[in-house]
């Protein structure tokens, strides 16, 4: 699969060397409109409980590439209230696709997939989708318009053959019946949703995170107090000496929905975390386990700061 946006192809190569020496003409300043925001896709009043991500490509799986977008949307989730249930990586095959997103299209309220919809023929994420929910595939004729205006400033541009300019049209070959969305006034690429449910993505991860943030408005989130809160305790105590009262402890707050966790550290000690739906309760638990495990409640600089580091 190949996760980036058109290149140089091979028999312009040779131009490139010309184009490097010589002043190059400055990129445009995009500033494409959005789409307007289309009615709640599961219907008025519902909202997204449950998420799963599907990522595709070959390269993942036989470590060539570093899956970063399923740790990604893992944040997004938790942050917006939306319980990730489900990860997985599968290779660049129609089966597997067909098979997966129909599974999940089923189960979940919101899906993502990730990668396979550049210009190769290993990219088949948009084709195999569309066999998935019995559709035709159709040329975007707005999408194609975005991307050559994003493009028509670089020297291969007008020096692509008819071969090479039809494989990168292939990046606007959608789901006939797919909801194109424009998210990002500054990208050309938008993300398809079919079934109402299932969201294409670019592997690229910094496209792919963009349009994830940007794809906000246009999805019906929990309200702001069906939102999970997290908080983390750090304790001195190994592992085996903190899991008797932890287990307790779970056994003790699993009819309030509250979930313990504990992620032990490569020096003494460990990370408590809890969460739950009512924050008072939570800090009520949470002092509760700062006492017992000798431990400190982390601030939320501190909890942030800890993720970032555990996502290097």
């Amino acid at each position: 699969m190949s996760s980036s946006l058109p290149v140089p192809p091979p028999s312009v190569m040779g131009a490139s060397q010309a184009e490097h020496n010589s002043p190059k003409p400055p990129a445009p300043v995009l500033n494409f409109p959005n789409s307007p925001i289309p009615k709640n896709p599961l219907g008025e009043g519902r909202y997204i409980k449950t998420a799963a991500a599907l990522i595709i490509g070959d390269e993942i799986l036989n470590g060539n590439t570093l899956d970063r977008n399923s740790n990604y949307f893992a944040r997004f989730c938790f942050e917006n209230g939306i319980e990730l249930q489900r990860i997985e990586v599968i290779a660049d095959d129609e089966l597997e696709i067909l098979e997966a997103s129909r599974r999940m299209v089923q189960k979940y309220d919101f899906v993502i997939t990730s990668g396979g919809i550049g210009p190769t023929h290993d990219d088949i994420t948009y084709a195999s989708l569309a066999k998935s929910f019995g559709q035709e595939l159709k040329y975007h004729d707005e999408t194609i318009a975005r991307m050559e205006e994003a493009s028509r400033h670089r020297t291969w541009f007008t020096q692509q053959s008819e071969e090479q300019r039809t494989a990168r049209k292939r990046m606007a070959l959608f789901p006939e019946a797919g909801e194109v969305l424009f998210v990002a006034s500054d990208i050309w690429v938008p993300v398809v949703r079919l079934e109402g449910k299932l969201c294409i993505f670019p592997g690229i991860p910094s496209l792919f995170q963009k349009l994830l943030d940007n794809l906000k408005p246009f999805l019906p989130l929990p309200t702001e107090d069906a939102r999970p809160f997290r908080l983390q305790v750090f304790t001195p105590l190994p592992e085996s000496s903190i899991a008797p009262f932890l287990t307790a402890l779970q056994k003790r707050v699993k009819p309030e929905n509250i979930r313990i966790g504990s992620y032990p550290l490569l020096q003494p000690g460990a990370h408590v975390a809890l969460i739950g739906l009512d924050r008072e309760r939570v800090k009520e638990l949470g002092l509760e386990v700062e006492k017992e495990l000798q431990g400190r409640i982390l601030s939320a600089e501190e909890t942030e700061a800890m993720i970032k580091i555990k996502r290097q």
